[in-house]
């Protein structure tokens, strides 16, 4: 298991990765309200937190570069692609539930 310890520009790459992945999305698919939008951020940055070393060591496995960038790098594409992928994704069903209901 890896020991991340208290590396300071470790978890600086995963705020910068998950905050730049929530931001992108905008781009995408802009939020209806400030409540969506909230609620969108909070859930990018969450999953961008959590699930950007894993994410960002699957990415750099299918693209074979590894050995070419650094772990800091791999954290911050990571948390950029987990961050992305969760706000789309809230936001998706978001908009599915609101045309169900009404």
């Amino acid at each position: 298991m890896a020991d991340f310890g208290n590396d300071a520009p470790l978890w600086g790459a995963r705020w910068v990765g998950s905050a730049a992945g929530a931001a992108v999305s905008l781009v995408y698919m802009l939020p209806k309200g400030r409540r969506e939008a909230a609620s969108r951020f909070i859930t990018g940055l969450t999953c961008g937190m959590i699930f950007g070393g894993p994410t960002g060591m699957w990415i750099a496995t299918r693209l074979d570069i590894v050995a070419f960038i650094s772990r800091y790098e791999v954290t911050l594409a990571g948390s950029a692609a987990a961050s992305l992928s969760a706000w789309w994704g809230l936001g998706v069903l978001m908009r599915a539930a609101d045309r169900m209901k009404g």
